[in-house]
């Protein structure tokens, strides 16, 4: 009995109704030939109401679940499939709510609809998660009505399912082509000349239009009656890391995203690229200690380390240990590596105070550091302020963007690759950087 008046709900229709019965009894003081139509009004009213309930409880009138995907991309829209099924000989209306995950704070969730008898309808949503880690989802709540629309019934399916939030393996298979083939243009994409022949031989194949006459094969050539050329490929099994920088630099946020969620998903789509090049790849994260460190692999597996390394992987407050990593480093890897380092530096002086560490790691290593541009201060910067607030501010923005290019002058005159990049284009600006240095043999 407690679980039926759980379920029951009472549309604004009974209650409208019930007002009309009351004010006939209450005009029937007046007028008393009202008094037997109230009555019978009454008695009309809650048989009705009793066979609208008779209707909605006697059996399974509905069924319905959630599909949820076996992960979520972070930063990425996201499909979320409800399915419900009409089982009754009859026309329902039915009204969902979906208890969302506590991360999207979406309290206004509802979907209506009407469902004929045994008719089956599919409803899908998008959630764009913006943080990583654990997502649990509530109950999806069903309201059904009948045509009467006195009452409504609730039934609650699949309560308490979690889906897991990746860093953004979406943007990670959208830069796939990058790693089969370099022909393909696309916007923001670099060609780049290669520089000499620090390639592996990969076969003799007929000259055609184009091939580089410096890789005729004479000997082939004379064989054949035709020209030959040799063809190479880029050196395969070098060791690539992506080095992640914990520390409280990478709690600033961006469109949602802190940086460390925008390296994070740079990091996974450029280690899919690496992957499909045939090197190795590994992650290391550090803050004042070291949080991460997989050894590079070219395993088909290794990917799937990776991402189950950086899902709940979250900033904290400290300041960055550069010597530990050095020291680490040092340690655990002693042959020569690419280091894609990410990280940030909003002044000179913070450089300053960490450049010997850097140099230290440049030495045994090619190290790049790869660091963000404030975007958020352009639009300070390009504005035409007519008082002197927004004059100083605009200043100051101006101040801070120029550090960025004193900070990136510095890294160069020092030894040390590094990209300025904002943070929307960083998986780009990342794997632009890789596919250059491979081509120019620099690793």
């Amino acid at each position: 009995m407690i679980k039926f008046f759980k379920a029951l709900y009472l549309n604004q229709s009974f209650f409208v109704v019930l007002f009309g019965i009351a004010a006939i009894f209450l005009f029937s003081y007046w007028m008393p030939f009202l008094y037997p139509i109230g009555w019978l009004a009454l008695v009309l009213f809650f048989l009705v109401f009793i066979v609208e309930l008779s209707l909605l409880f006697s059996s399974e009138g509905i069924t319905a679940e959630r599909i949820l995907p076996e992960k979520f991309s972070n930063s990425d829209e996201n499909e979320v499939q409800l399915k419900v099924k009409n089982n009754r000989n009859l026309k329902l209306w039915v009204e969902l709510i979906d208890e969302l995950p506590v991360q999207f704070q979406k309290r206004d969730f509802l979907i209506r609809f009407n469902l004929k008898p045994g008719e089956e309808r599919e409803e899908t949503y998008f959630v764009r998660p913006v943080a990583r880690g654990e997502y649990f989802f509530g109950r999806l709540n069903i309201f059904t009505a009948s045509q009467i629309g006195l009452a409504k019934s609730r039934k609650s399916v699949c309560e308490n399912e979690m889906v897991k939030v990746y860093p953004s393996f979406i943007q990670m298979r959208q830069f796939d082509f990058l790693a089969t083939d370099q022909r393909i243009t696309r916007p923001g994409l670099k060609k780049i000349r290669k520089i000499g022949h620090t390639l592996e031989f990969e076969q003799i194949k007929e000259y055609v239009s184009g091939d580089d006459a410096r890789t005729i094969n004479w000997k082939a050539t004379a064989k054949q009656a035709h020209l030959m050329v040799n063809q190479y490929q880029d050196e395969r099994s070098q060791s690539v890391y992506s080095v992640i920088d914990t520390g409280r630099v990478m709690k600033m946020p961006f469109n949602g995203l802190s940086l460390l969620d925008y390296a994070i998903n740079s990091s996974l789509a450029f280690s899919n690229v690496a992957l499909k090049k045939k090197d190795k790849v590994g992650l290391i994260g550090f803050s004042n200690k070291m949080e991460i460190m997989l050894k590079a692999n070219s395993r088909r597996s290794q990917l799937k380390l990776i991402q189950e390394h950086l899902y709940n992987v979250e900033t904290n407050y400290f300041d960055t240990d550069y010597n530990l990593l050095y020291a680490h480093l040092k340690k655990r890897i002693p042959q020569r590596s690419l280091l894609m380092l990410y990280t940030n530096f909003e002044h000179i002086s913070g450089l300053k105070k960490r450049l010997p560490s850097l140099k230290a790691l440049a030495k045994n290593h090619l190290l790049v550091v790869i660091f963000f541009e404030n975007t958020s201060l352009q639009e300070l910067i390009e504005s035409k302020p007519e008082e002197i607030g927004p004059a100083a501010h605009q200043t100051i923005a101006e101040e801070f963007a120029h550090n960025k290019k004193l900070i990136l002058k510095e890294l160069q005159q020092n030894g040390i690759q590094a990209v300025l990049s904002k943070p929307q284009e960083l998986s780009l600006d990342t794997i632009n950087k890789y596919l250059e240095i491979k081509a120019r043999g620099m690793l």
